[in-house]
């Protein structure tokens, strides 16, 4: 269905109580089959005389929508979701409200907002939406910062806390540190306290990359094989961690095995290495080690909008955000008009460590 159809569905049932709105000039980004995101992702521009808005609706104007992995492996077809097509693409980003609806009680016109739900499809330029599926966020914070923060942040922060029980000091291990999981990690848990040893794969320019890790807060930076050749945890200069997050997997995890506290929780939330995880059986017969999965979207689907779990997490990393102790990741800013060439940046797997793309509408 077109937003225009849509949009013509819900004047169909206007409440007596209503706000008339401005014509605009609306565009989305959608998908009717899957497959090469070069090929498929399609443009929709239309002008419309946007319709009253429902009692308990409100307008958003979206401001910012990045593109994640997760969005490229939904356009392929083979993420862990498949949405009905059609289907408006986005996961992520924030809009502000332009209009809202007469029992609309909590959200007004200025305020930011979320989707609360994961493929809401936020690389739109417009949206009505019930109040009750979306979340407020405060508006002083770093707009970047604001549309990226649903999921890496959220992922970073839950895999820290809900995981292991660690005291100030502790140390977590972590693979990909230079992901945007990963710089959210070393931010994250600089905050709460606990110290991070970070892995990285060495390339060109790997002096200035360590740099920036440690000046987000890393306290050791090391590559694939200075992990392998150093001491720090042999020497006992450093407990072993009870708590390593890996998104690499294949046999680079066997180093982080080693690693490991005994009854330590391995945690697994990718695998670009795109290969299987590979841990020796003895470490789950002598370390008693446990290996486990995270994914948002399940998160999300267990916790629901109204959770305290959710709310508690957004107000913690939106303080963050706002102490300046939680960046937006590296970012480019582009039109909406340049998504083909977007898309084509974003599915090159050799710029992963280049700036994450941003949709600015």
């Amino acid at each position: 269905m077109s937003i225009f159809a849509l949009f013509s569905k819900f004047s169909r049932r206007l409440p007596l109580n209503y706000v008339r709105h401005q014509h605009v000039n609306a565009s989305r980004l959608f998908l009717d089959e899957f497959g090469d995101p070069g090929k498929v992702v399609k443009k929709e521009d239309f002008s419309l005389e946007l319709p009253q808005v429902m009692s308990t609706q409100v307008l958003i104007k979206m401001v910012q929508s990045p593109i994640n992995p997760a969005d490229i492996n939904t356009i392929q077809g083979v993420y862990g979701v498949k949405p009905n097509l059609p289907f408006t693409l986005g996961n992520e980003g924030f809009g502000s409200i332009e209009e809202v609806g007469s029992e609309v009680k909590n959200l007004k016109v200025g305020d930011w907002v979320i989707p609360g739900m994961n493929a809401w499809g936020t690389w739109r330029t417009h949206a009505l939406e019930e109040e009750k599926n979306l979340l407020k966020i405060p508006n002083d914070i770093d707009p970047a910062m604001a549309a990226t923060l649903a999921v890496n942040p959220g992922t970073a922060y839950r895999m820290l806390k809900d995981f292991e029980k660690l005291n100030k000091g502790d140390i977590v291990l972590q693979n990909a540190a230079n992901s945007a999981v990963g710089q959210n990690v070393i931010q994250i848990a600089r905050q709460l306290g606990f110290r991070t040893v970070n892995i990285l794969r060495n390339r060109e320019g790997i002096d200035k990359l360590k740099q920036e890790l440690q000046d987000l807060g890393a306290d050791y930076v090391l590559t694939d094989e200075e992990f392998r050749s150093s001491k720090l945890f042999k020497s006992g200069d450093l407990a072993p961690p009870k708590l390593v997050l890996n998104c690499v997997s294949g046999k680079a995890v066997i180093e982080l095995v080693k690693a490991m506290a005994d009854n330590a929780t391995l945690v697994t939330y990718g695998g670009m290495s795109r290969q299987p995880l590979v841990v020796p059986t003895s470490a789950f017969i002598f370390k008693n080690i446990r290996l486990v999965g995270y994914w948002m979207t399940r998160w999300n689907w267990k916790h629901g909008i109204e959770s305290h779990e959710r709310r508690e997490m957004l107000d913690t990393l939106c303080a963050m955000a706002r102490q300046g102790a939680l960046r937006a990741p590296k970012h480019e800013l582009v039109p909406l008009d340049s998504y083909k060439d977007a898309l084509a940046r974003s599915c090159d797997t050799s710029r992963f460590h280049e700036a994450k793309l941003i949709f600015k509408f």
